[in-house]
């Protein structure tokens, strides 16, 4: 399995939200610590309603969480 162009600033967003563990933003959002460090690694793309979790978690809009690369090798 490939790895998503979808790339995300939850590491940082974590430690500018008193260094919040990855158990912590687990627990908030209903998953495992394992899925956390998937997403944070770019592994695994959430779904859309677990996004807006995290995002909402953070009280942040979804893509200051979440960043779609599309240029990956195409061109216009």
């Amino acid at each position: 399995m490939r790895p998503t162009r979808v790339t995300n600033s939850i590491r940082v967003l974590r430690f500018a939200h008193n260094e919040m563990t990855q158990a912590e933003l687990a627990d908030r959002i209903g998953v495992t610590r394992q899925t956390v460090i998937a997403i944070e690694r770019g592994r695994y793309s959430p779904s859309l309603e677990m996004a807006f979790q995290i995002a909402r978690v953070f009280g942040v809009p979804l893509d200051e969480v979440f960043q779609y690369n599309d240029s990956e090798g195409e061109t216009p």
